[in-house]
């Protein structure tokens, strides 16, 4: 290499690291989010948040506890999201091994013949040569990141790691989320079990008390036929209520990554939420979300990837070296046979059909794609916390005139029971009336409180707790 040659390179590279700041630039976070009023109606001052709970201090009941650590442990789904980070992570190591130069070694025997018929011998005579050379060589090679290509390649493969990491800690928080919610319906379908098998009991005894009432000529035959009527009305939920528990067992085991069978439970009424139901910041979401924290991290993919795109205008320099030995003869290999090569190329891109300016043009509408996309499900994390928190303060407005319903209506069937055997100042449909309207009043009560466990739940979720 000459000297007019190292010169022009380390001019190339002083300029390149001037400039080089223009070329790429840092990521920041974009200034333009809109993270203000995403909880609705609500004005949130106070950085306490639900989110920083650990799950285990969220849900009191140890048996569903131990569903979800075996879940954690054992979710298909979430084994899958890990195996994505070990990908992510091969691809970080093999971004950071690019700064390095490449090493090749290289051993060869090359065969040549060559016939020498027409070179000036004499007629009649063809010789054919016939040589061998030996070639033992190691080369490398290494392009300097004057423009900040690899370095911009490093930072969208962290990016994507951190994105796959993010990843997996969403499904662990819907995990977490489809463990306690599926927990919680299969015991309030146990409750409502439990109540509907107790007033089928009931409805059987007042068949017999309305048949001895027709013998005493109290009621008529159809106050027998509507009792029964009235009775089958309530055998004909328990079917459902069993398919419903089944499937939700085999829902959950699923969820654990297990064959469907039974689930160990305790009751809905034995159920403890926190008291206090703090929402933090909205802008708490930007951390604590994994999913909006995704979001970004794909962002900053794009991000790079436009910054990889510029550099491709700008040229790249690239040092190759080789040495080794070479010889026709194995004796004589290791002497008088040593060669080596140092090469400096730089290569500048003039035209090459639009290819760089496609590229970047590309990569400057995914980058738009990517942001949209981070906005977007910023929203929707706004959108989930505030339905989650309606649906919790629904459930606690409903707690209070629900328990007075029930109460009314308790009185009414047994007045209207003690009406109907010692007077007639009432008929049966006033019985059978009161008797439906209360286990449909009973059951929603157990919909109520399931309501507001699940909103608890989602809430929870929807702030970004149980995956810290």
């Amino acid at each position: 290499m000459t000297n007019s040659s190292n010169k022009y390179i380390l001019l190339v590279i002083t300029a390149a690291l001037i400039s080089a700041c223009s070329v790429t630039k840092k990521y920041e976070r974009p200034t333009t989010l809109k993270t203000d009023q995403l909880y609705r109606d609500q004005s949130a001052t106070d950085s306490t948040t639900i989110a920083d709970m650990p799950w285990q201090s969220v849900f009191k009941d140890e048996k569903l506890n131990a569903l979800i650590q075996k879940g954690l442990d054992q979710n298909l789904n979430l084994k899958n999201a890990i195996e994505n980070i070990v990908q992510a992570r091969a691809s970080l190591r093999q971004s950071k091994l690019a700064y390095y130069p490449t090493l090749q070694l290289d051993a060869s025997a090359t065969h040549n013949k060559q016939s020498q018929a027409g070179l000036n011998f004499p007629p009649g005579i063809n010789i054919n040569t016939l040589t061998t050379t030996y070639k033992l060589g190691v080369s490398t090679a290494w392009e300097l990141d004057i423009w900040g290509k690899l370095s911009s390649s490093k930072r969208a493969a962290l990016a994507t790691y951190l994105a796959t990491d993010a990843a997996k800690q969403a499904v662990q928080t819907q995990l977490i989320s489809d463990i306690a919610n599926n927990y919680f319906l299969l015991l309030a379908y146990d409750k409502q079990l439990k109540i509907t098998e107790a007033t089928l009991e009931s409805r059987i005894k007042n068949v017999e008390t309305i048949k001895a009432l027709k013998e005493g000529a109290i009621v008529t035959g159809a106050a027998v036929v509507q009792s029964e009527a009235n009775q089958h009305a309530a055998e004909v939920l328990i079917p459902d209520l069993k398919q419903s528990i089944r499937e939700t067992e085999n829902a959950l085991s699923i969820l654990l990554g297990q064959a469907p069978g039974p689930i160990d439970r305790g009751e809905l009424g034995t159920q403890i939420i926190p008291e206090n139901i703090a929402l933090g910041m909205p802008a708490q979401l930007l951390n604590n979300r994994p999913d909006v924290r995704q979001a970004e991290f794909n962002f900053r993919v794009a991000f790079e990837s436009t910054n990889l795109a510029k550099t491709y205008f700008y040229p790249s320099l690239t040092l190759t070296a080789s040495t080794g030995f070479s010889n026709l003869e194995l004796k004589d290999f290791f002497t008088n046979s040593i060669f080596y090569s140092i090469i400096g190329g730089l290569t500048q891109p003039i035209f090459n059909q639009g290819l760089n300016k496609m590229r970047l043009t590309t990569a400057q509408s995914q980058q738009l794609q990517a942001y949209n996309n981070f906005q977007q499900t910023l929203l929707v994390a706004g959108q989930e916390v505030s339905n989650a928190l309606y649906s919790y303060e629904m459930a606690v407005e409903k707690e209070d005139s629900r328990k007075k319903q029930i109460e009314a209506l308790e009185k009414a069937v047994d007045f209207t029971q003690q009406l109907l055997e010692y007077s007639s100042a009432t008929n049966y449909t006033d019985v059978l009336t009161s008797e439906q309207n209360l286990l449909a009043a009973q059951l929603s009560g157990i919909n109520d409180n399931l309501q507001k466990l699940q909103a608890v739940v989602n809430l929870y979720r929807a702030l970004g707790g149980g995956w810290k």
